[in-house]
């Protein structure tokens, strides 16, 4: 299964992928919190699925990976299954409830370290059930862990995916700052963070087409995650012992 890490062994992070080449990971989570459930079931707010997104990677044939949070897949069965149909797209996990693992976390709440793993398991557990196609990739809400929270989630077997480069695209109300931001910090073997999220990102689906059109006029090539990953291998053996790229 990609992403499987023995679970005797502590979760391998990445962070980052071998910095000498070009491809690079872009990546969007797929956040739902139980408040913004709420918000959703009451009108308050119309869509936290913004799958304009998702026709854009389509047009350009740009791979790309998503992290779901099992409230979103569960309120998002038939869109999950959407991006799972195309090839194209790699899937992984980001928590059952978008909890933070660790204490000052941007004001996300606090997972108790007793319901951790289950906060992990349960949305690979949905994954699988709507699409078939579970990994174990794992992305903390926020990208914030710690020891103990790596010990708690630890028999999950998962490999946890940081990021390099963050978009800026939550809440931002700019596409010129999310394109900016976005391109100056780029490079070979980045990982690219950017959000699903309708109102919560309400530019992303703008910048977008100009992130795309900005790595390719770099040189930069966009990939899955496992092919990202597979290359980052490649370069540990060929570095050698204590040249891995996870943090």
């Amino acid at each position: 299964m990609p992403g499987w890490t023995d679970p005797a062994v502590s979760p391998r992070v990445i962070e980052h992928g071998p910095r000498d080449g070009r491809e690079v990971a872009l990546t969007f989570d797929a956040d739902l919190t139980t408040l913004m459930r709420r918000r959703l079931r009451l009108g308050t707010v119309e869509s936290y699925a913004d799958m304009r997104l998702v026709d854009e990677l389509r047009r350009t044939r740009t791979p790309a990976t998503f992290f779901f949070t099992g409230l979103w897949m569960e309120e998002y069965p038939q869109e999950t299954r959407r991006i799972a149909d195309d090839d194209l797209f790699e899937l992984g996990t980001h928590s059952q409830s978008h909890r933070a693992f660790r204490r000052a976390c941007f004001n996300l709440g606090l997972v108790p370290e007793e319901e951790m793993l289950g906060e992990v398991i349960d949305p690979i557990v949905t994954l699988h059930r709507l699409t078939g196609r579970a990994t174990r990739y794992f992305r903390f809400p926020g990208g914030c862990h710690d020891a103990a929270a790596l010990a708690a989630i630890r028999p999950a077997g998962v490999t946890v995916v940081g990021f390099d480069v963050f978009s800026g695209d939550a809440f931002c109300d700019s596409a010129d700052v999310i394109v900016d931001q976005t391109l100056t910090q780029v490079t070979g073997g980045s990982i690219i963070v950017m959000h699903l999220g309708g109102p919560n990102a309400p530019r992303t689906a703008d910048a977008l087409p100009r992130v795309i059109a900005g790595l390719r006029e770099k040189g930069l090539r966009p990939t899955t995650l496992t092919r990202f990953l597979a290359a980052a291998g490649d370069a540990d053996r060929e570095r050698g012992p204590g040249s891995g790229l996870a943090s």
